[in-house]
């Protein structure tokens, strides 16, 4: 099979880039491993977060606002051709400070971020006891302010998923789960891929959006890519009266009433084991902020692998040698997904990446990278 654009990766990034390849014109065709891939997307919280984005590198504070920004418009029109509710809102989200210290440790990651920012940049603020609550009424006594930010919200990862899927297939783009890609070679004036049941395809221009996955596939090429899974854990409880209409760090409450936990990070390679400890740290800070979920059951718990950079930022690449192919990565496709199909995918037809992306190169890691060669 030939195809102007193959994109690796069926996963949020993936599929946000292969929609917005597919609006700005693009034949598009996206290799996806299927259910045996380490998917982050599939088992993330499904924040849209700006809050904690950008501390050490503002670039990333600014391209998570705009994203953010642009996800209104995004969803309605991804929600429009996929005939999907994605369950998108955007009031403000909540990090719930629980002690003295916690309200210390907020106020000043708070001055950090707005000295690195700048004025206007960034809307994050320390709210109250009496505000919080004003919020969320729901609280318990150990919650003894927050931080509040109205960029803020969330949506259902896994109907996001979904439906960027289906509007993207409506829109002409051809999915093809399977095997994954084993070789990555140029050719000619594209690129040819092979993948494990012998099956080759040629394309103009390659993008390579596979998460974890990414370190295998650039290492066919002569390259690094750096990322490593950071390993996080969810608790799901059965469906409860509606308590939380805005999204808190570590607690979410879905449309259809159930409870989301999470927030924990864990170095613990490809492993998903869910452990009991991690599960109830989470389950006590939870009742900790909304004591009645004291009495709420849990219905599942799983584990999921971030993709993670070494400073966590996203990794944006292309390399001088490669003329044609893109090696993307990010621990937040929700997030950034607006960004990505509205923003970095239109830059990526028209053979670039956008000037707000530059930090994100992989060149900054050179040292680290020489060090691991």
């Amino acid at each position: 099979m030939t195809c102007d654009t193959i994109v690796v990766g069926g996963g949020l990034l993936g599929s946000a880039i292969a929609f917005g390849l597919m609006r700005a014109g693009t034949e598009i065709a996206v290799l996806d491993e299927g259910d045996i891939a380490f998917r982050a997307s599939v088992g993330n919280f499904g924040l849209v977060w700006v809050q904690s984005k950008g501390d050490g590198l503002p670039d990333y504070a600014h391209w998570t606002r705009r994203s953010a920004d642009l996800w209104p418009d995004f969803a309605a029109e991804l929600s429009q051709k996929s005939g999907i509710d994605l369950g998108f809102r955007q009031p403000g989200g909540l990090q719930l400070c629980l002690s003295e210290e916690e309200l210390e440790r907020a106020d000043t990651f708070l001055r950090r971020m707005h000295n690195q920012i700048g004025a206007g940049g960034y809307e994050g603020r320390l709210i109250d006891r009496a505000e919080t609550e004003a919020l969320v009424p729901a609280i318990g006594p150990n919650v003894l302010g927050a931080i509040y930010c109205p960029q803020d919200g969330h949506v259902n990862p896994l109907l996001l998923l979904r439906a960027l899927r289906a509007a993207g297939q409506a829109g002409g783009v051809r999915y093809l789960p399977g095997d994954p890609v084993t070789d990555i070679k140029p050719q000619g004036d594209g690129y040819r891929i092979r993948r494990a049941d012998g099956t080759t395809l040629n394309a103009r221009r390659v993008v390579l959006a596979a998460g974890l996955g990414n370190n295998v596939l650039a290492r066919a090429l002569g390259k690094i890519f750096p990322v490593n899974p950071q390993r996080g854990q969810i608790i799901v409880t059965q469906r409860t009266r509606r308590f939380l209409d805005l999204p808190v760090s570590t607690v979410r409450q879905n449309e259809e009433g159930t409870v989301m936990i999470g927030d924990s990070k864990e170095d613990a390679g490809f492993n998903l084991s869910v452990r009991p400890e991690i599960s109830g740290t989470m389950a006590r800070r939870a009742i900790d902020a909304f004591p009645h979920l004291a009495e709420v059951p849990v219905v599942r718990t799983w584990s999921a692998l971030r993709v993670m950079s070494p400073d966590g930022f996203p990794v944006y690449q292309i390399w001088d040698d490669l003329p044609g192919l893109y090696a993307l990565g990010c621990h937040s496709g929700v997030t950034l997904a607006a960004a990505h199909a509205g923003v970095l995918a239109p830059a990526i037809a028209a053979n670039a990446l956008p000037p707000e992306t530059l930090a994100f190169r992989a060149e900054r890691f050179d040292v680290q990278n020489h060090a691991a060669a």
